[in-house]
């Protein structure tokens, strides 16, 4: 098989990547190791920052989007049974995020793909990328129980931490930044309607809640608990009544309980891979950084990668200079890094650490009243938050 650019992984990025190549008339492929249905209901990220939402309409994927997302203007920040709400429109100039699960995003792409895009194949496992440092790299793959190559121009892995694609860089010129939190989310879907119609933060000195949602009738909800969490430990009586002792406030709001549908247990850390860009072969979404998603940046920062790639290779094509391509790492990382810095801002101020001290507790406090009580702080949060400009 051969291809202009290749494609590893069938997540938002790889097929996005994917629909805005067929919109500037590149031909693709996508390889993706697992199938379709569990493409389709991979849970993970459900906050679409105003750029990605922008994004995906104009790449003619925002029928249902527009339809069933759910725009929301601010989220609220709780801490000490109070309240505040972070207004977003009137911060940020009119921007706001959508509330919108990965798992849509990926079904409204995979149809447009196979309505009219170059071929997706699902069951297709990367085994390498070869020759990445050459004008022609290659991808090996296995599909339909017989090995095959995928000669490309370039190769973009948007497969993710574990897959192939990040190991054809040499260790040589790599560096890695990370961290490791101790402590995790208690995730749960539950069916019941939100308690509350934007995503609310708690600061609690029994640890991080949040209240979040899939569509007006599926809630989600998370609770920050020990590394290492079995979340079949906990009943579904024992996490509805921690919820409700972190999300406590002193006026009569009440949190609605229903039937819980889901339960896992999300580690915590932040990672960055230097450089993005190895010869032809360019890292995209997870396979290169990774958040906590206390910002809901993961998602949005794959978004942001495939967009400057994209826009870099239709530059070279129109134009024939290299400028855009050779700076694609560059310019990622520019926005990963203010990505990176606020999630790991935003996870220190409402996540209580083990053995903090009361200095520290009184830390975090101050830091929360800081912002509701600054213009400006709060500009800083409602910015960031709603996303960082792409390129």
């Amino acid at each position: 098989m051969r291809t202009t650019v290749g494609i590893i992984g069938a997540g938002p990025a790889g097929l996005l990547l994917a629909r805005l190549l067929h919109n500037a008339g590149i031909d693709a492929v996508v390889l993706e190791s697992r199938d379709r249905s569990y493409v389709e209901q991979r849970q993970r990220a459900g906050i679409l920052e105003q750029g990605t939402a922008d994004v995906l309409c104009a790449a003619g994927a925002g029928e249902r989007l527009d339809r069933e997302g759910l725009r929301h203007d601010g989220i609220e920040l709780r801490f000490d049974r109070r309240r505040h709400r972070v207004d977003f429109p009137a911060l940020t100039g009119g921007r706001s995020v959508t509330v919108y699960a990965q798992t849509e995003v990926c079904k409204d792409l995979i149809a447009l793909q196979l309505l009219d895009g170059g071929p997706l194949l699902f069951e297709a496992e990367a085994l390498a990328v070869e020759d990445a440092g050459t004008d022609t790299p290659r991808i090996r793959f296995r599909h339909e129980g017989r090995e095959d190559v995928l000669e490309c121009e370039y190769v973009v892995g948007c497969d993710g931490f574990w897959g192939v694609a990040r190991k054809a860089v040499p260790a040589a010129l790599a560096r890695v930044f990370e961290r490791t939190y101790p402590f995790g989310w208690l995730g749960i879907l539950a069916d019941v309607p939100p308690s509350h119609d934007e995503l609310v933060y708690a600061r609690h000195d029994r640890g991080f809640a949040l209240l979040s949602m899939r569509s007006p009738a599926v809630s989600r909800l998370y609770l920050q608990v020990p590394d290492g969490t079995d979340a079949g430990t906990w009943s579904d009586e024992e996490i509805w009544d921690e919820l409700e002792r972190r999300f406590e406030t002193d006026d009569d709001w009440r949190l609605e309980r229903g039937p819980i549908t889901q339960k896992s247990v999300t580690p915590m850390r932040s990672y960055v891979h230097e450089p993005m860009r190895h010869g032809r072969l360019f890292l995209a979404g997870d396979a290169a950084h990774i958040v906590p998603p206390t910002g809901a940046k993961g998602l949005n920062l794959a978004v942001g990668d495939v967009v400057t790639f994209a826009r870099a290779l239709t530059h070279e094509r129109g134009t024939g200079s290299p400028e855009l391509l050779d700076a694609y790492s560059a310019t990622c990382l520019r926005r990963v890094w203010q990505a990176e810095r606020f999630s790991y801002d935003m996870t220190t101020l409402l996540h209580r650490a083990p053995g903090a001290t009361p200095f520290e507790d009184r830390l975090q406090l101050a830091r929360l009243e800081r912002i509701v009580s600054s213009r400006a702080a709060e500009t800083d949060l409602a910015e960031a938050y709603t996303g960082f400009p792409f390129g």
